[in-house]
């Protein structure tokens, strides 16, 4: 069997008994999710960078440890593990920067399909930009619900977990997001207009 369809569990496994390329399976196919969040959650690519990385060495230390349980899936441990950390420098900076697209990075890219034709794709490209300009305007609990659910593509069970609210509270944080964004939406059109 290819190293590539292996499961994470067999990975990490494999790993443990010494294959360093079962563990760069591992990151690269988690890589875009986790560096997504974290920069989601930074803005700032160089800081996301460094996160990232720390959280790669947080990972294999606990691996070594022999302290990771298999109860649970990789990726949602991971984007645990990445998200504490986020918190953990907002903490320390306490300062919060605005969403904006680098030269380095757009995390819209990632999104974009490799069919669509030029209209398609200019016409995703500003809608993104209206979407990632909305998402920044909510207030921190939403935004923070938004980015885990839409960008890090985790559950409401897994969002209310590593969030430490019930699900419900997580799910009122979504819905006032969108009716949010839409009222945000709208006043832009009215403007527009």
């Amino acid at each position: 069997m290819n190293v590539q369809q292996l499961t994470d569990k067999v990975l990490i496994q494999q790993y443990l008994k010494g294959n360093d390329q079962a563990f760069q399976v591992l990151v690269t196919r988690h890589r875009e999710k986790i560096y997504t969040s974290i920069y989601l959650f930074t803005k700032d690519p160089d800081l996301s960078n460094d996160i990232f990385q720390d959280v790669f060495i947080k990972i294999i230390d606990t691996l070594r440890k022999g302290k990771y349980n298999h109860e649970g899936k990789f990726l949602q441990w991971a984007m645990r593990i990445s998200y504490n950390m986020c918190v953990d420098n907002f903490r320390k900076s306490k300062r919060r920067t605005k969403i904006s697209s680098t030269e380095t990075f757009d995390i819209f890219d990632v999104l974009e399909s490799k069919d669509d034709n030029m209209e398609t794709t200019m016409i995703k490209s500003q809608l993104h930009t209206k979407v990632r300009a909305l998402v920044d305007q909510l207030p921190e609990e939403q935004r923070e619900v938004v980015i885990l659910r839409h960008y890090a593509d985790m559950s409401f069970k897994e969002i209310s977990k590593l969030t430490r609210v019930s699900i419900n509270t997580a799910l009122g944080r979504m819905r006032y997001a969108l009716i949010n964004m839409r009222k945000m939406a709208n006043e832009v059109e009215l403007v527009a207009s």
